[in-house]
C-alpha cells in the first residue's frame, strides 16, 4: 500500500505543479486553488508512504520521478524544448533512483 501511496503522491504533486503553471503566477483563482489542494492531498499521500518506506528512498523516487514527469508533462504539453542534455539528465535522474532503491535492498 505504501507504493500506492507514494505513487499517488507523485502524481497529485505533479497535477499541482501543471497548475501552479496554468495559474500564472497565482492570478488565476481555479488554478491556484487546484494547486493548494494538490499539494495538500500529496504530502498527505507522501506522509502515509513513509510510515513503511525509508526516508532516503521515497524521497528519491519522490524527486526523481516527480521532476522526470513533470519534465516530459512540460515537453508535451507546454511545448517546451528538448535537448540531448535534457533528455540525458532524465536518464540520469531515473539511473540514480533505481540505483538508490536497489542499494536499500527494494523495501
Amino acid at each position: 500500500m505504501e507504493w500506492l501511496y507514494l505513487m499517488l503522491a507523485i502524481l497529485i504533486e505533479n497535477a499541482g505543479t501543471t497548475s501552479a503553471k496554468l495559474s500564472h503566477g497565482l492570478t488565476r483563482l481555479l488554478p491556484a486553488i487546484f494547486m493548494f489542494g494538490c499539494y495538500a492531498l500529496a504530502y498527505t499521500c507522501f506522509a502515509l508512504a513513509l510510515k513503511k518506506l525509508e526516508v532516503s528512498v521515497a524521497y528519491a523516487i519522490w524527486s526523481g520521478l516527480g521532476t522526470t514527469l513533470i519534465t516530459l508533462i512540460g515537453i508535451l504539453w507546454f511545448r517546451e524544448t528538448v535537448t540531448p542534455t535534457k533528455l540525458f539528465a532524465i536518464g540520469v535522474i531515473i539511473a540514480g533512483v533505481v540505483i538508490l532503491n536497489l542499494s536499500s535492498g527494494g523495501r
